[in-house]
This record gives C-alpha cells, structure tokens and sequence, in this order.
C-alpha cells in the first residue's frame, strides 16, 4: 500500500484523484482521465506523457501491438508503469 501511495502523490502532480485508491481504482481513473485527454485535449496529453518521461517509442510500439485493450488503457498503463520505476529508484536510493 505504501507504493501506491507514493504513486499517487506522484501522479497528483499531473492529475486531480483521490490519495485513498487501490491500484486497480487507480488504474481505472487513468485509463478514464487518458481517453478524456486523447479526446479533447491531445497538446495536454503529450506534455504530461513529455513530463513523466514516458519512452515515446515504447509507447508507439505498445500502441501498434497490443490487442484487446483500448488507447486509453494502453497509455495509462505505460504512465503508470513509468511512474512506479521512479518510485523504485526513489526508494532504492533513499535508504
């Protein structure tokens, strides 16, 4: 639980959620907020995909590859899988 809550203070940064989300809820209100952003607002979505440092050619590959889920899920599961690695480092080198 103490990892998701460091994702989150993370991903508050970018977003307006709740601090109290299990990571599937927390999944959930990406995938949510990312369909919105691929929608109507795609200039903010690059830039917060730009901030976080989210590997741009992964994300294409992932994006022309991956079946069975939607853009949305597709890039929320890319942000958060790049958010939690900074966690890890930032817990590996904090101790």
């Amino acid at each position: 639980m103490k990892e998701t809550t460091s994702l989150i203070k993370i991903i508050t940064k970018d977003f307006d959620i709740p601090e109290q989300l299990s990571e599937e809820q927390l999944r959930q209100k990406m995938v949510d907020a990312f369909g919105y952003l691929v929608d109507q607002d795609f200039p903010k979505l690059i830039q917060i995909l730009y901030r976080a440092d989210v590997d741009q050619y992964k994300l294409k590959e992932l994006l022309e590859n991956v079946e069975g889920k939607s853009t949305a899920e597709v890039i929320a599961d890319a942000y958060i899988s790049r958010q939690k690695a900074k966690v890890e480092t930032w817990n590996k080198y904090s101790t």
